[in-house]
């Protein structure tokens, strides 16, 4: 057997101390461009302190979110287009803390590669830290990991964490929901970072960087990889102020699976599919698979991104608040007194119905 030629270094198995040091000194001022009170927004720790007291919170409760980024990497990876990934990757996890209620406060990152290219890291921490800078939230920490042999050359995977706060008894639990509530759909910037596994199925083949079928201006790649939208600046004050019933994230499962979870027993939603135009890449990929309006509807946000439940007469009110802070909206259904929860009917009939979600969670 042959004896391992001495002596051996970290450096020769892959990874470099050295250019993750580099790499970390590098994206220091973006991580400190994301300060807030409550937090220092300084790296390089063994963790990330943050101060409740000092961010306004006297009684708060903590909540806690976590997600990726799903296929939607891959085409980023493959085309070198890496600058909107990291708001795809804070948008899934504070959005989902709004739905709770929850003011975003802090994010920490873990981007894990075979080699680290610190050009390409540090376009992506970029992007993670102007995202965090929008929604409020410090980047306060993260993890750089080398490891040879569990990531092709080029390859890297990326999953964010993220912790808000609300008041104790402020949260957003959906008990108020009755019937006649108005559903308020916020419009999505694509398809955000859900179906990716099945919209490169639907074009393989196709060259990316050519115009797209559905707006010759724009490469069909730029279209694809629209960076998930942040709802969280327009619509954290309307949460504050109580002016909101519930708040439903529209990530895998679509509306279908997504509405729902939010409801409480005995509430229905009731969603029309024609109360808002059907945005063009959604009806091209449709198209190009020949997709049923079910399998739509449970797999793309379809054009809404985020849905408001709201009493009916404030719902004009908060519809004219959220467009006047940027936000495209529209009254898309209503609540009603059935069985809990949702279905989506189009002017062709019904894309489906969602009762199996909510079999298995009453059970």
């Amino acid at each position: 057997m042959a004896e391992p030629r001495l002596p051996a270094t970290y450096a020769e198995a892959g990874v470099s101390i050295a250019a993750g040091n580099a790499f970390v000194r590098s994206i220091a001022p973006l991580v400190r461009a994301t300060r807030r009170p409550g937090a220092e927004a300084e790296i390089g720790g063994f963790g990330g302190f943050f101060d409740l007291r000092a961010a306004g919170f006297s009684d708060p409760l903590l909540v806690a979110a976590t997600d990726g980024v799903g296929t939607k990497l891959r085409l980023a990876i493959d085309h070198g287009r890496h600058g909107g990934i990291g708001q795809d990757l804070v948008a899934m996890c504070v959005n989902d803390l709004l739905v709770e209620g929850a003011e975003p406060l802090f994010f920490l990152d873990y981007f894990a590669c075979g080699r680290l290219d610190p050009a390409v890291a540090e376009v992506v921490v970029g992007g993670i830290a102007r995202a965090c800078a929008a929604a409020g939230c410090a980047l306060i920490g993260g993890e750089t990991a080398e490891m040879p042999g569990m990531y092709p050359a080029g390859d890297y995977d990326l999953a964010g964490f993220a912790v808000g706060a609300v008041e104790r008894g402020q949260r957003l639990v959906g008990a108020r929901i009755a019937p006649g509530d108005i559903l308020l759909g916020l419009a999505a910037s694509g398809a955000h970072a859900n179906g990716f596994s099945l919209i490169r199925r639907l074009v393989e083949g196709l060259d990316l960087r050519a115009p797209a079928p559905f707006n010759p201006g724009r490469p069909l790649l730029e279209a694809l990889l629209e960076p998930t939208r942040l709802y969280v600046k327009p619509l954290l004050p309307l949460v504050r102020a109580g002016r909101l019933k519930a708040l439903a994230h529209i990530t895998g499962g679509g509306l279908l699976e997504n509405v729902p979870r939010v409801l409480p027993p005995g509430r229905r939603a009731v969603i029309d599919a024609s109360a808002w135009p059907w945005p063009p890449l959604f009806a091209f990929l449709a198209g190009r698979g020949a997709i049923r309006a079910s399998e739509l509807a449970r797999t793309f946000n379809n054009g809404i991104g985020m849905v408001a439940i709201v009493a009916e007469a404030d719902a004009p009110g908060i519809r004219e608040a959220l467009e006047a802070a940027g936000e495209t909206v529209w009254p898309i259904g209503r609540v009603s007194a059935a069985r809990r929860g949702c279905e989506v009917r189009g002017p062709a009939g019904s894309w489906g119905e969602a009762d199996a979600w909510v079999a298995a969670h009453d059970a």
